[in-house]
């Protein structure tokens, strides 16, 4: 492991309290640390009882300044916001209080990121009913970034080896994304994949681009949107100098995509992008691997592609393999930029 001095630093958000967040941080920290710098935006007693749950020898230590964090696998460095009372709490369940917490590491997080305090955020599962109750209107990290950061055009990437996946749209219902899939939309989508793949190393990223309908609508004979709004966006992005191929069928083309044939498939609405990379990266119906990234951000920012998992929360047997997936990629984006 090299000095501290010499890895990205990255903030990583716990999470919601009563979920799996403060765990798969403790337990994932010692892989963490030989990747990059971490600091985690938390609860100092919250974490302190997560290595008690996950039986593991690791110290947590309050610093006051991301700069304090010092890249020893044994101290979890925690920015210690000190808003639970872990005499009151209760893993688990959809509390109020746990989601204006988990809020409050979010924006610290994306304060300290666009004050150039830190060079990436990861961020642990929050629980969309917890920040609801708390008075978020979002429905999860994305739009709360996108809005903190004046970001328009931005998109969400997941990745699971061999697969990585954009969207057009994610969480809204079905029929309002299809109202979404229009030329304008599908060629930013197309844009900010483009960059993202670059800043994760990818010289001369090739981009698919699915169709809306099935067999991409079969030229015609199952919609039009194939052909009036994706085409148009995939013309116009080859114009610009992007390699980007589409509509192509939304029944095979992950599957090229998985094995070598493009380095993402933008997707036009959220379950046509998740399912096939849950399918690879779900064991036992729970997730255990894969990256979230919102592109198209002036921050990085990663996270875990699960959920707070209240039904194991407190059991010790969560998985930090998305979690330390996640701040690699974090550092190997911010080493990029």
């Amino acid at each position: 492991m090299s000095d501290a001095s010499d890895a990205p630093l990255v903030a990583v958000t716990m999470g919601d309290p009563a979920g799996i967040g403060p765990e798969v941080v403790v337990e994932g920290y010692r892989e963490i640390v030989e990747r990059a710098r971490p600091v985690v935006i938390g609860d100092a007693a919250v974490l302190r009882a997560a290595t008690e749950v996950c039986d593991l020898d690791l110290d947590v230590r309050s610093v006051g300044d991301p700069s304090e964090a010092t890249r020893d696998p044994g101290v979890v460095d925690v920015l210690d916001l000190d808003n639970v009372d872990l005499a009151t709490l209760e893993r688990g369940v959809v509390d109020e209080a746990y989601g204006a917490a988990s809020l409050a590491y979010v924006e610290r997080a994306i304060e300290l990121a666009t004050d150039g305090a830190v060079d990436a955020i990861t961020t642990a599962p929050i629980n969309k009913q917890a920040t609801k109750l708390a008075g978020s209107d979002y429905a999860g990290h994305t739009g709360m970034l996108a809005d903190y950061t004046d970001t328009e055009n931005y998109s969400m990437m997941l990745i699971e080896e061999p697969l990585r996946v954009t969207h057009v749209s994610t969480h809204v219902p079905l029929r309002e994304a299809c109202d979404l899939v229009t030329e304008e939309q599908v060629l930013d989508t197309i844009r900010v994949t483009d960059a993202a793949l670059r800043d994760l190393g990818i010289d001369d990223p090739a981009v698919a681009v699915a169709g809306l309908n099935p067999h991409a609508s079969d030229g015609g004979l199952l919609g039009d949107e194939d052909d009036d709004e994706i085409a148009p966006a995939v013309e116009r992005a080859r114009e610009a100098g992007i390699d980007a191929v589409g509509p192509e069928s939304p029944d095979t083309v992950y599957v090229q995509a998985a094995d070598g044939a493009y380095d993402c498939v933008v997707s036009m609405y959220h379950d046509q992008g998740h399912i096939p990379i849950k399918m690879l990266g779900f064991s036992g119906g729970t997730a255990v691997s894969g990256v979230n990234v919102t592109i198209g951000l002036p921050i990085v920012r990663t996270s875990v592609d699960h959920g707070t998992a209240f039904d194991i929360a407190g059991e010790g047997i969560a998985s930090a393999a998305s979690l330390v997936e996640a701040v690699d990629v974090a550092a190997e984006m911010a080493e990029a930029r």
